[in-house]
C-alpha cells in the first residue's frame, strides 16, 4: 500500500476530514452503517473525506464510495492488536493530521487514542468524537479508563451522542465535557431512504414476527421466543418467528436452538442476509421485534434497525430500555414494555397479532417517522459547514 501524499495548503486545510473506524463495510451492524453514512453526509456538505477502515477479507470486493477509503492492515474488531495497528497508523500519519479534522465515530480507535494522547506529536487540527451508549459505561467502569477518557475529552472540539439517553449517561460520568455535546441520532441507510417499498407477493398462511440483529444476549431473541410461547395455543398456530443475524459467542446460539426446538411454532434461523436482500425479508414480515436487554456494560443507545423496520411499514415490539424509546414511540410506531416483564411482552404481541388495523396504523407511522430523520442534520450538528474554499 502506497503512503498517501502529504497535505499542503493547496489541499484546502480545514476541509479535510479523516474518519477512522474499526467497523466498516463489509462489517455489519449499526456502527458500521453510522460511520459510512456520516462520511457520506460530510462529503455532501463539502468536506474532503477520507475513511480509514479495516482490510477487506479475501475474496470480498469493496463497494463504490463517494469518498476516499484507505484499507488498513487490521481486523474489524476491538482487539489489542487492532488497536495497536490503528495507533501505529495514526502516529505514522501525524503530519497529515495536523491539517485535518480527525473524527472517531466508535470505540475501537478511541481506545487507541487513549494511549496516543500522551504522544505530543499527534495533534490533529480538530478532534471530533461520537459515543453510542455502551462505551460510555465501559469507559467509566474503572478509574484509570475514566481518568484517561476525561483527559482526552478535554482535547475534543465537539462530542456527539446518538440519543438523549446517551447524552444523559455521558453527562453523568463526564460532566466536565458536557458543554461540548451535540445530538446526532442518525437516519436510514441511503439505499433504504431512496428505495421503494417492496410488497409481499401473495397472502401468507402465517403471521411472521421478524428480528434482524446479531445473535447476542443483548438483542433479546430468547425473550421473544419465551413471550411467543406464552401466547394462547390457537394464536401460536398462526405464527412463525424469523431471525436474521450471524451466530454469536457465549453459546447464545445453542440456547436459541434449544428454545426453538421446544416451541410448537416454526422458528427459522435465516443467517446473515446481505443488506440488498433484506428488503424481501422485511416485506414478508408482519411485526418487527427486537427486545434489547441490559447485558454487562452494554446497552442499546438508539437502534438504527428500528428505523429500518419502520421504513418497511412494520410495527415494532421492543423493550423500553436505553435510547430505544427515542427510536420507537410507544403507541405510535410500536409497543414498548419494561425489560423482564414477560407477561407484558406476550400481551404486546397478542395485541398486534389480533389487530391488523393497529399493525397497519403503527407501521405507517413508523414509515413516516423513519423518513423524517436525515444524516445531513447529524453531520451539520457535529461537523458544521466546511470553511470556504480559498481557491474560490
Amino acid at each position: 500500500m502506497q503512503p498517501p501524499p502529504s497535505i499542503s495548503s493547496a489541499d484546502r486545510p480545514g476541509r479535510t476530514l479523516v474518519l477512522v473506524t474499526h467497523e466498516f463495510f463489509p462489517h455489519r451492524g449499526g456502527i458500521a452503517i453510522y460511520a459510512a453514512e456520516m462520511a457520506r453526509a460530510a462529503q455532501q456538505l463539502g468536506y474532503d473525506v477520507e475513511v480509514w477502515a479495516p482490510a477487506l477479507p479475501a475474496g470480498v470486493a469493496d463497494t463504490r464510495w463517494p469518498f476516499q477509503v484507505r484499507r488498513l492492515p487490521l481486523a474489524g474488531n476491538h482487539s489489542l492488536l487492532s488497536q495497536w495497528r490503528m495507533a501505529r497508523e495514526l502516529l505514522a500519519q501525524r503530519d497529515r493530521l495536523r491539517s485535518a479534522t480527525l473524527y472517531i465515530p466508535e470505540p475501537g480507535p478511541f481506545l487507541a487514542m487513549l494511549l496516543l494522547q500522551y504522544f505530543d506529536t499527534l495533534r490533529p487540527a480538530q478532534l471530533l468524537l461520537t459515543f453510542h451508549g455502551s462505551e460510555i459505561q465501559r469507559l467509566a467502569s474503572r478509574w484509570p479508563l475514566r481518568w484517561s477518557t476525561s483527559h482526552l475529552l478535554r482535547k475534543a472540539a465537539r462530542i456527539s451522542v446518538v440519543s438523549a439517553f446517551a447524552r444523559d449517561l455521558f453527562r453523568q460520568y463526564f460532566p466536565a465535557a458536557a458543554d461540548k455535546v451535540v445530538l446526532t441520532p442518525g437516519a436510514l441507510r441511503t439505499d433504504l431512504a431512496t428505495a421503494s417499498a417492496i410488497s409481499s407477493a401473495s397472502p401468507r398462511e402465517k403471521l411472521i414476527i421478524l428480528t434482524v440483529a446479531r445473535l447476542n444476549p443483548r438483542k433479546g431473541q430468547l425473550e421473544v421466543i419465551a413471550a411467543l410461547k406464552a401466547l394462547p395455543a390457537a394464536r401460536r398456530q398462526e405464527i412463525e418467528y424469523w431471525l436474521v443475524g450471524a451466530h454469536s459467542k457465549e453459546n447464545y446460539d445453542s440456547a436459541l436452538d434449544q428454545a426453538a426446538a421446544d416451541a410448537d411454532f416454526p422458528v427459522k434461523f435465516l443467517g446473515d442476509i446481505p443488506d440488498e436482500q433484506l428488503g424481501a425479508i422485511y416485506a414478508q414480515a408482519d411485526i418487527f421485534a427486537m427486545t434489547s436487554m441490559p447485558h454487562r456494560h452494554s446497552v442499546e443507545g438508539f437502534g438504527l434497525v428500528y428505523l429500518e423496520a419502520g421504513s418497511h411499514g412494520l410495527p415494532v415490539v421492543a423493550h423500553a430500555i436505553g435510547g430505544v424509546p427515542e427510536a420507537v414511540i410507544d403507541g405510535e410506531t410500536g409497543l414498548l414494555v419494561a425489560p423482564g416483564d414477560s407477561a407484558a411482552l406476550t400481551a404486546a404481541f397478542a395485541r398486534l397479532l389480533g389487530d391488523p388495523s393497529r399493525r397497519r396504523r403503527l407501521g405507517e407511522a413508523g414509515r413516516t417517522r423513519a423518513r423524517r430523520h436525515a444524516w445531513r442534520d447529524s453531520a451539520l450538528a457535529l461537523f458544521g459547514q466546511p470553511p470556504a474554499d480559498p481557491a474560490t
